[in-house]
């Protein structure tokens, strides 16, 4: 015969929540998908591997972002859009400013941002630069190439008016600078090994950016 229930019994229901015993913070799943993406790329981190480094389950992330595709969306939003709103907003400050102000506000303001988010240069690397990085369209499709063209159209303006050499290319000065703080930032690493200084950081970047924009090669008198 069938087991009659007990009416009196309380039928446990389980309900959707966070997961018992685990208090990472959302802040923090964040800060440990954002390392991750830096150190592995984003198409080859799993949740599982976010989850170990943060020392919950994968319910825990789940419960947070439902799923990869809601933590990327997170993550891009919430941790890399304002640093890059940050640079952007620093670009067309920098635009106001006459001859090689502008570049040398660049870096200053560059070497700032890297110091503050050291995942900032591996991450550019591996997402914006690299052919299938996930950043890329994002970058190049929606937030750069109307500040991109302002930028060649102020630096061409400012070469016409005898304030900048002619002989640069406004469309890689730019680029240039990126190269002479965000490239040298994410080889930090290899070249404190190549040079066998464990020492060498983001102060010496700005030094010689700075140095090399105001007098180039050339000794000093």
């Amino acid at each position: 015969m069938p087991r009659k229930r007990n009416p009196d019994a309380t039928t446990a229901v389980r309900t959707r929540g966070r997961p018992a015993g685990e208090a990472s913070s959302r802040e923090g799943l964040l800060d440990a998908a954002l390392a991750r993406y830096a150190r592995q790329g984003i198409a080859a981190t799993s949740l599982r591997d976010i989850a170990r480094d943060a020392g919950v389950t994968p319910a825990s992330l789940h419960y947070h972002f439902n799923d990869a595709a809601g933590l990327r969306e997170a993550v891009l939003a919430e941790r890399l859009l304002p640093v890059f709103r940050e640079v952007q907003g620093l670009l067309v400050e920098g635009a106001a400013q006459s001859g090689s102000g502008l570049f040398n506000a660049f870096v200053e303001r560059m070497c700032a941002v890297v110091e503050r988010h050291e995942w900032l240069p591996p991450l550019w690397i591996r997402e914006v630069v690299t052919d299938g990085g996930a950043l890329r369209d994002w970058i190049v499709g929606q937030l750069a190439p109307d500040l991109s063209r302002r930028l060649v159209a102020h630096i061409a303006a400012e070469q016409g008016a005898g304030r900048l050499n002619p002989g640069l290319d406004p469309r890689l000065l730019m680029v240039s600078l990126v190269g002479l703080t965000l490239f040298l930032a994410s080889g930090l690493p290899i070249w404190r090994q190549l040079l066998g200084d464990d020492a060498l950081g983001v102060p010496d970047i700005r030094r010689h950016a700075l140095a090399l924009l105001e007098s180039g090669l050339e000794p000093s008198p």
